[in-house]
């Protein structure tokens, strides 16, 4: 039988709820109730906390279940201010989490919960790499449930997973556990519109980038394809009008919801190449992890072609192209990125030619780096990063 009709999947969708619209944020309440919870804690960062009118109507909704809010959230989830999250949590006797904001919001309520949970350091729960392979702890203890109110677009939404960085090494301390999975998102109008359209586009440039690396994958799976593809398609279609039509929700709402159709898809088909190299490089940048990783893509893409062209040729058909040609899929996406302004060279956006070696290092044990249909060895990544530069 050939590859094409030997399909055997196995799709399990995790519970999510989804709300969205001027009503939104009325559903918390009755999410808390359904879960039993009457201490929620909001996790946010300090931009968002700022913002009186939507987080007061988040507070008012809210009422007396709401235990306390910690607003010391930081960029890319250091482990300090993760470890102070846990710290609050435990504070207020928590038993609901509200993340409130963006992708660092997001992974750091997740690392929080799971790191209360447990009891533990982050790094003695974290993936490590032993005897040459990748290990992810099993992580057995009860977490707290958690909803997110977002202000951006993050696939980051519908993860399992929390990556957080280790100030002392330089590393990036990933943690996954299936349990401290979001249960649902709400989607507020208000709450969309406090984040800078810039922050928006970069988050976005994130959920384009995962659904080509998913709709490469070697795990074909026609129901995430479905995700992913329709993701594509959305942001296609609704990423120029956020810098058009900065004043209006509709586009900010339509990215969050390509933003929870790549991150489900991705979860079926694994991450990729780009998205490895950008944990690590990102930290190392001028730019958030979504425009990195939006500029190693077509790099990415060209790695793989030796072995994805049944799926380039796919990503054509889902995108309406006529030249079904791997050469021809990649100048195409080069020309959308081009379009959405992405950046396309890494010194451009402040990594230093120096810490190349580091990047490689730190992408090689990265869980993602795995995933692809093509999986890099050293010296491919190497060579990927240098001609990226």
């Amino acid at each position: 039988m050939s590859a094409e009709h030997d399909l055997t999947i196995r799709h399990l969708t995790p519970a999510f709820r989804t709300f969205c619209g001027d009503g939104a944020l009325a559903a918390l309440p009755r999410e808390l109730a359904r879960a039993g919870a009457s201490r929620a804690v909001i996790i946010c960062i300090p931009a968002v906390a700022a913002h009186t009118e939507a987080m007061g109507r988040l507070h008012d909704v809210l009422g007396d279940r709401l235990a306390g809010q910690f607003d010391g959230v930081e960029e890319h989830s250091p482990l300090p201010s993760v470890e102070r999250a846990r710290a609050f949590l435990a504070e207020r006797d928590a038993d609901a989490v509200i993340a409130v904001g963006g992708g660092s919001s997001v992974v750091t309520a997740r690392a929080a919960t799971i790191l209360l949970g447990e009891g533990k350091d982050a790094r003695k729960l974290c993936t490590r790499r032993e005897n040459g392979k990748l290990v992810s702890p099993k992580l057995a203890a009860p977490k707290l449930p958690q909803w997110v109110v977002p202000s951006s677009p993050t696939t980051a939404y519908a993860k399992a997973g929390a990556a957080v960085r280790d100030l002392e090494t330089g590393e990036r301390l990933a943690l996954y556990d299936p349990k401290a999975r979001a249960q649902g998102v709400v989607l507020d109008p208000g709450m969309a519109l406090t984040a800078p359209p810039r922050l928006s586009w970069s988050a976005a440039l994130n959920i384009f980038s995962m659904a080509v690396e998913g709709l490469q994958s070697r795990q074909v799976d026609p129901l995430a394809d479905a995700l992913l593809a329709h993701a594509l398609r959305t942001v296609v279609t609704w990423l120029p009008r956020v810098e058009k039509e900065p004043d209006q929700a509709a586009p900010r709402l339509q990215l969050m919801l390509a933003a929870i159709l790549s991150g489900q898809g991705s979860d079926h088909t694994g991450g990729g190449l780009a998205q490895a190299l950008s944990h690590a490089i990102g930290p190392r940048s001028s730019a958030p992890n979504g425009v990195v990783e939006a500029l190693l893509l077509p790099h990415a893409m060209r790695f793989n072609s030796p072995v994805a062209a049944g799926r380039l040729a796919a990503i054509a058909d889902y995108l309406g192209l006529a030249d079904r040609s791997a050469d021809g899929v990649v100048t195409e996406i080069e020309r959308l990125l081009g379009v959405f302004g992405a950046p396309r060279r890494l010194q451009d956006i402040g990594v230093a030619e120096e810490s190349l070696p580091e990047v490689t290092a730190h992408a090689m044990d990265d869980w993602a780096v795995t995933a692809g249909p093509r999986v890099p060895d050293r010296e491919d990544v190497v060579n990927l990063l240098n001609n990226a530069w």
